[in-house]
């Protein structure tokens, strides 16, 4: 018995859910995000609630279960609330800037990075530093996220590179001097 996938889903007013084929789409004046029908998984809507249901007890079933309401849930608290993750910029020299949508970064490369923003996501820069991405589609927010860190992931010496907010940096120690190297 599924402990996430038999808990019935409240829908705020404002959003509208609606079943198409192998599709449930949820609707709000921010947009529309669309959340694929898993196989084994049965779902109705019954006034402000939506249930899901299993309709064979398999393996793959029951943990469909779960992962169908999780993906409907994210999609209703991203047209509530957008989701949002912060990468800091650590470095001499590298800096962000946002050109439009889109983002400049000048990360020690002979050139300068340009990142093209997706559609539904909006970049904020502070202090040339701190980038926070912002979007109603928590799995697209995500890879976003990764793809800009991984232009630059923090090097374990000096904790120059992207990282997230919170992340801890697991530091090497440089090359030290020994004292019987000298005799």
């Amino acid at each position: 018995m599924s402990k996430i996938g038999k808990q019935p889903i409240k829908i705020p007013a404002g959003i509208t859910v609606s079943f198409e084929g192998k599709e449930i789409r949820v609707k709000s004046q921010k947009g529309e995000l669309v959340v694929p029908v898993l196989s084994g998984v049965d779902s109705n809507l019954e006034a402000d609630e939506l249930k899901f249901t299993i309709n064979n007890s398999t393996k793959q079933h029951r943990s469909n279960w779960g992962t169908q309401r999780a993906l409907v849930q994210n999609a209703i608290s991203g047209l509530v609330k957008d989701f949002e993750k912060t990468l800091i910029l650590d470095g001499v020299g590298y800096r962000m800037a946002k050109e439009g949508e889109n983002l400049s970064l000048n990360l020690g490369f002979s050139h300068p990075v340009k990142y093209e923003a997706p559609k539904g996501i909006v970049f904020e820069v502070e202090k040339n530093t701190i980038l926070k991405i912002k979007g109603t589609d928590k799995a697209l927010v995500g890879q976003v996220t990764s793809d800009i860190r991984a232009l630059k992931k923090p090097e374990p010496y000096k904790g120059k590179g992207f990282h997230y907010l919170g992340e801890v940096i697991r530091r090497k120690a440089g090359k030290k001097a020994t004292a019987s190297a000298s005799s």
